[in-house]
């Protein structure tokens, strides 16, 4: 299996999640069981992924760690697409905003997929979606944006015919960032396994 990167959905084998506490109540057994892991940044050892398990409710997340050879399945933000495009989902606004954004996000030129909640759904069917949930994106960029990628996802992000609000976040592969936030000029928050970073130029810091 490919290493595992951040937002990745995992499934792992039974009983195979550590946490450093004690589970919060709503993570019990059967859902620590049935529900996908999110891939979260954290400097680990090579056997060991960070991971974190949320809840229906934005307030219950938790951290977790999980061996590499315990995970059974992997689902990363790419494959989740195809899926939001080709489902009835107008009912959500969520997921609607994401198939209607899909051909433009598809003219990029870039890999990306639905993470946070809509890919949460997406991938595991359970009922995290609410009619106010944002679409949370993550765009791979490994080389700075073009110009015209820049435009684009500007007008993604900020377009007013959206269903809801658009959250892209920015991958160089080394760190993520907030298109929202490149775009206002002046330093940005680069979030990397080893903490945040500010940076002029997240390519360059990532370098």
């Amino acid at each position: 299996m490919p290493p595992c990167l951040p937002h990745d959905l995992l499934w792992v084998a039974p009983g195979a999640l550590q946490t450093d506490g004690v589970w919060p109540q709503w993570a019990d057994a059967a859902w620590r069981h049935g529900a996908p892991v999110v891939v979260r940044r954290e400097a680990v050892g090579a056997d060991l992924v960070p991971v974190g398990l949320r809840g229906t409710a934005r307030s219950q997340r938790a951290r977790a760690y999980v061996a590499a050879s315990a995970v059974t399945r992997r689902v990363t933000p790419e494959m989740l697409r195809v899926d939001a495009a080709e489902g009835d989902v107008t009912s959500v606004p969520a997921l609607a905003a994401l198939a209607m954004l899909t051909p433009r996000l598809n003219a990029l030129g870039l890999a990306w997929g639905p993470t946070g909640g809509a890919g949460f759904f997406l991938a595991s069917g359970l009922p995290v979606l609410r009619p106010d949930s944002d679409l949370d994106l993550l765009v791979r960029a490994p080389r700075p944006l073009s110009a015209d990628q820049t435009v684009a996802l500007d007008g993604i992000q900020g377009g007013p015919d959206a269903a809801c609000r658009i959250d892209i976040q920015v991958d160089t592969g080394h760190g993520a960032f907030a298109l929202a936030e490149w775009r206002r000029g002046g330093r940005v928050l680069l979030k990397t396994n080893t903490g945040p970073l500010l940076c002029t130029d997240p390519w360059m810091a990532a370098a």
